[in-house]
């Protein structure tokens, strides 16, 4: 445990000076490919419930230590918490009293939208995505408002405004409005001090074949997954029997495929995460096989993260239940690792329950493979059409 929290709260003026050099907090910085922060200590077997993914080399005060969590203390009012793997004590640091956000730039090139917006130093933020207006709302900590002027090129093609509230003394709240009502995803980084907003354009023709859709099948190599309840198949191998099949109908309709694994292969969750930032898909499709304790749990569901990706979860599931499969849900804020990046759109597809008898022989029929593939590219393509209006 970190000791001396008497200011624990307080990061301004000469309180702050008092507080650093009575040890309240230690200052550093995240490291490694892919840190994150999240709410609280709650667990489950996807982990603790994750606030944002950061960027790296982003300046952290340390308040406290439980097992292998740091308590970060984002601003006077919010905390969070950081796998201790990610973060990297600089004992030459110097934490100063304040920090002040700078002049902004709204700006596109021939591919993406850019915010970028100028601070004394690179700090933590949140975001969120809005829907009805769609916005993009991220929320910088330990920083205070010095912008006076934001520069808005034509240049700029889906971002529609770009403005600011100082919500509290030392949180900014950025908000990004977008031109379409259809999030297609967003990155947040850093260029030395310089937050970089990237955002995605809507394509400027909706058709699947436009389309670059990364494919996913769900575990591989050691991570064998869950098991058939009545003949023990592995879901390792059939979710690349359905990724295989939904790759040939994607190339039959001339989409871009990228899978992101073709074999009996071992993948970390981290390897596939870099793998799609590196492809930057429009889409991933992440398919798997569910299992439960009770064996009368059955049918087909999909899953997403963000408020602003799930109608196409919604249309990839109505299509799904035309198999005659039964309706286990379209369930949101799910905390698997491939729903947590924000720079594309993404859809985790749960089949068909291992655990029931019944699921489990379809699982095991080829002909199923190809009708799940067909139903994945029709709900793609009906959502395609429902963006068109």
């Amino acid at each position: 445990m970190i000791r001396n929290l008497l200011f624990s709260c307080i990061f301004y003026g000469v309180q702050t000076t008092i507080f650093a050099q009575s040890t309240g907090f230690l200052a550093g910085r995240t490291t490694g490919e892919l840190p994150y922060l999240e709410y609280g200590l709650g667990d489950d077997r996807l982990g603790g419930a994750k606030m944002t993914y950061l960027d790296t080399n982003i300046l952290l005060r340390i308040v406290d230590s439980i097992k292998d969590d740091y308590k970060v203390q984002l601003s006077a009012s919010h905390i969070a918490w950081l796998p201790k793997a990610n973060f990297k004590t600089d004992s030459l640091l110097v934490v100063q009293p304040y920090y002040l956000t700078g002049s902004w730039r709204v700006f596109g090139d021939d591919q993406y939208d850019y915010v970028n917006i100028s601070l004394d130093e690179r700090l933590p933020y949140k975001s969120v995505q809005q829907i009805n207006p769609s916005r993009i709302v991220i929320d910088v900590f330990g920083v205070t408002c010095n912008t006076n002027w934001i520069t808005q090129l034509n240049t700029a093609k889906e971002i529609k405004n770009a403005y600011f509230e100082q919500t509290e003394d030392d949180v900014f709240r950025v908000f990004i409005e977008l031109k379409h009502p259809q999030h297609w995803g967003y990155g947040i980084f850093y260029e030395e001090n310089k937050l970089v907003v990237r955002v995605n354009r809507q394509p400027a023709i909706l058709n699947i074949s436009k389309l670059k859709i990364a494919v996913d099948a769900g575990h591989g190599g050691e991570n064998i997954g869950a098991y058939g309840v009545a003949t023990g198949i592995a879901e390792k191998t059939y979710t690349l029997k359905f990724a295989k099949e939904l790759e040939k109908v994607l190339k039959k309709e001339k989409a871009t495929v990228f899978m992101t694994r073709v074999k009996d292969t071992t993948l970390s969750m981290a390897e596939r995460t870099l793998m799609l930032r590196k492809e930057a898909p429009d889409i991933l499709i992440s398919i798997h096989l569910n299992s439960s304790g009770k064996d009368s749990v059955k049918g087909a569901s999909t899953y997403y993260r963000y408020i602003g990706f799930r109608p196409l979860t919604q249309s990839i599931l109505k299509r799904m239940l035309e198999l005659g499969l039964a309706e286990f849900g379209n369930v949101g804020n799910f905390n698997f690792s491939l729903s947590g990046p924000t720079e594309y759109l993404n859809c985790l597809v749960e089949v068909a329950f291992l655990s029931n008898k019944q699921d489990e022989k379809r699982i095991r029929n080829p002909v199923f493979h190809k009708q799940v593939a067909g139903k994945i590219v029709a709900g793609i393509k009906d959502w395609l059409q429902k963006i068109q209006g």
